[in-house]
């Protein structure tokens, strides 16, 4: 052997006839224990699509995000200097034993994009900045660099509105009652009542007659009392500022993020301020030099309000040498989203609009074009808000990473999804402490021949009615134009199950949501974050607490007050949070478990008195279902038996609010909105985050909804729900411009006897009838 030959043990593994650097083909999760898994082991094989399957709360996300994710971000971020990551989150390290093999996870997952006014679709995935050079370079006139095509930069922005597009307005009518004097308490703005601290400032200023009516007052004291900037004023002894109405109601409520407010502010701020469209740029948000200069007769904002799959017709037909490259790209990108079913969507459409599925698929987007290979990519249901003609297409770039590849791991509860898993995890059998065990694992096939709750359901099918229920009114949609409707017209049955399909963009949510007469009897349960602090969760959201303190309270002898973790009962050291923030200043600030009350919020004494042997603290640590047994009946168990009723037994009572998904926020809210007897439910989406066996029980929620005498109309994808309406109403044929009218009304039976739409021909497959 030549001496600069390499000897077998140098890099290959003789054992197997193979280099060593290729042995690492599974991830070996060994020992996992992040919050229900039972000690959990398994091999998951790389360059794969694996697919994560288990009812509601049976530990996927737990497994997935929870610890391979999370470790593998955490061990990534330790790579960098203390400096960086002190602007990092910190990540503490998941509960297991041992993970080997892990490659860069990237998470795409359903967040939404924040609500930052200035974020867009064509901010988010780089289409706009790439718009921006093409039109720096060819646009005519020549203006400049891109930068000056940036709403968000001082170069292109409108001056009027700061690149906003839209300036706000105070409504003075929800300031004042102008026909009562200040003694009368003509402010009506919060904390302005008569004699408060606020009051005084204005009534004792000086500058008018306190018993005088609003009405009355000179065009110079009006201009006082709402304009007047801020003054040196003396009031008895005192020396202070006086600032009028508007000038001091923006300082201190308008000048603030609105999520930090408190409730009864935030319902002020959003009757008070109105926002109008800035007339100096026509809503555009840029300049007259920016919108001076075109290609092919459009300016940049023209482009970016255009639909995509329009704007990428219209970027094919530039032809300048000088751009060849970035138009390609940009075309790629343009491309990528009309394929993942974005295409009715516009650069302009700001971020925070965007659904979380939506949002889950523009962050796709980025990865696509990606020349990395031998990551792990990780989504959260991905097919969330897609109608099966476009999860046909999800499945499609899902393999695609797979192919470049990737290691891609799926949670989720499709079928269509299921199908073209390389590999299968199923978690359970149940949920919270009934689930955390590998049920099964192994090829498609042998999940379909196992015993396991998915494999049974895996080709379980729900089928159409036999008889469907007959409406006792109507309530009548005319002319809709809102977003892409097309002059809409349409009669929604009163008394039964309706429900609204079509494809993502096709109008459904505009119809509905935008169109459907505002009435007090009308709940809308939809999956948008519920506003709280880290203190919130089921119990307190749902007031179930109240019922719980009473009879805590009552039990021992002592006022209900000790049993808030907001109130006297909570733990001095963390105030009742249970985790102890510390801010380790050029290092990422750390949360950690209290250690007076060991992260039971309470103080000791509040822990001695008991309820039936348990302390507050194990009460609220129960799940849904525990806490049924333990509050055999009473007010406790009516709110409890609700959130069992629309599938949340697993829940933990105390479990904080921000980690529940969108489809858990919305049956939450169904469970509150069951008790106010409302007698119109609207639902956008149900079926979302539940497991095939789940879908049978939301079914028959619907129809005790229904059968009670309420109205419940269901915006949804799911073809079971579709199967189980009296009543469907199908948008379309397409989405964006392609869509916003209806193209079905009638029958399921009808629907698949002889529509020819999308969803016609995707319930038809669903239900086994495509030669019918």
């Amino acid at each position: 052997m030549s001496p600069s030959s390499p000897t077998p043990t140098d890099d290959h593994d003789t054992r197997h006839g193979r280099a060593a650097a290729d042995s690492h083909d599974v991830i070996e999760v060994r020992g996992a224990r992040e919050n229900n898994l039972a000690d959990v082991s398994l091999d998951i094989p790389k360059r794969r699509l694996t697919v994560f399957t288990g009812v509601s709360g049976s530990g996927k996300s737990s497994l997935v995000f929870g610890t391979i994710a999370a470790e593998s971000q955490r061990l990534i971020n330790e790579t960098y200097t203390a400096f960086v990551q002190s602007f990092m989150p910190s990540l503490g390290r998941p509960d297991v034993d041992a993970l080997r093999n892990l490659s860069a996870a990237i998470v795409v997952d359903q967040e939404r994009m924040g609500a930052n006014s200035r974020s867009t679709v064509g901010t988010a995935t780089d289409a706009q900045t790439m718009l921006r050079i093409v039109f720096s370079r060819i646009g005519t006139p020549h203006v400049g660099t891109s930068t000056a095509f940036s709403f968000n930069s001082a170069e292109g922005m409108c001056p009027k509105c700061e690149g906003l597009g839209r300036v706000s307005d105070v409504d003075v009518s929800q300031l004042v009652d102008v026909d009562l004097s200040l003694n009368e308490g003509a402010i009506t703005a919060p904390n302005f009542n008569v004699d408060s601290w606020y009051w005084q400032s204005i009534a004792h200023s000086g500058f008018f007659d306190r018993d005088v009516k609003l009405k009355d007052y000179t065009p110079a004291q009006w201009e006082d009392f709402l304009h007047r900037p801020a003054t040196k004023i003396k009031i008895g002894t005192m020396n202070t500022t006086y600032e009028g109405l508007l000038v001091k109601v923006r300082r201190l409520y308008l000048a603030k993020d609105r999520e930090s407010m408190q409730p009864h502010i935030r319902a002020f701020v959003d009757r008070a301020v109105t926002f109008t469209s800035c007339q100096a740029c026509g809503g555009t948000r840029l300049n007259p030099a920016a919108l001076g200069s075109k290609i092919n007769g459009r300016n940049i904002a023209d482009c970016a309000a255009m639909q995509i799959s329009d704007l990428a017709d219209f970027v094919r037909d530039i032809e300048d040498e000088s751009v060849r490259p970035l138009i390609a790209t940009l075309r790629n990108t343009l491309d990528s989203l009309v394929e993942i079913g974005l295409g009715y969507l516009s650069l302009d459409r700001e971020s925070g609009t965007l659904s979380g599925g939506e949002a889950q698929r523009v962050k796709m987007v980025r990865h696509l074009g990606s020349s990395l290979t031998d990551v792990t990519y990780v989504f959260d249901e991905p097919t969330v808000g897609l109608h099966p003609h476009d999860i046909e297409r999800m499945n499609g770039l899902l393999l695609r990473l797979r192919d470049k590849g990737n290691t891609v791991l799926v949670v989720e509860h499709k079928p269509e999804t299921i199908e073209i898993a390389d590999h299968v995890v199923d978690l359970g059998p149940g949920a919270g402490s009934s689930g955390g065990r590998i049920c099964f694992t192994g090829d498609v096939a042998g999940l379909r021949a196992s015993d396991s709750l998915t494999g049974r359901h895996l080709d379980h099918r729900a089928r159409l009615r036999e008889k469907v229920r007959q409406p006792s009114g109507q309530l009548s949609i005319t002319g809709a134009g809102l977003h892409n409707l097309k002059d809409v017209s349409v009669d929604i049955p009163l008394g039964v199950l309706t429900v609204v399909t079509g494809v993502a963009g096709s109008g459904k949510s505009s119809l509905i949501h935008g169109s459907l007469p505002r009435r007090d009897d009308v709940a809308v349960v939809d999956q948008a974050p519920i506003r709280g602090s880290r203190r919130s969760n089921p119990a307190t959201y749902s007031g179930l607490l109240d019922a719980i303190r009473t009879a805590f309270a009552k039990a021992n002898g002592v006022k209900a007050a000790l049993f808030s973790a907001n109130s006297e009962g909570a733990c001095q050291n963390c105030k009742g949070i249970g985790l102890v923030y510390t801010d380790l200043a050029m290092m990422a600030g750390v949360a950690s478990v209290c250690e007076q009350c060991e992260g039971k919020r309470f103080t000791p004494e509040v822990l001695t008195h008991k309820l039936r042997g348990k302390d507050i603290s194990e009460v609220l640590a129960m799940s849904v279902a525990e806490a049924r047994d333990f509050f055999a009946s009473g007010p406790a168990r009516a709110v409890l038996n609700r959130l069992a009723d629309v599938g949340l037994g697993y829940l933990g009572l105390g479990q904080p609010l921000t980690t529940l998904s969108g489809g858990e926020r919305q049956r939450l809210k169904l469970a509150i909105r069951m008790a106010e007897k409302a007698t119109t439910y609207v639902l956008d989406e149900p079926t979302t985050g539940l497991h095939l066996a789940d879908v049978d029980q939301l079914l028959a929620l619907l129809d005790r909804l229904v059968d009670d005498g309420n109205t419940v109309i269901v915006i949804e994808h799911h073809q079971a729900v579709m199967a189980h309406a009296d009543w469907i109403i199908d948008l379309g044929p397409g989405a964006g411009h392609d869509g916003g009218r209806v193209v079905f009304t009638g029958t399921p039976a009808d629907l698949v006897s002889t529509g020819d739409s999308l969803t016609a021909r995707h319930l038809r497959t669903y239900l086994g009838k495509d030669g019918a």
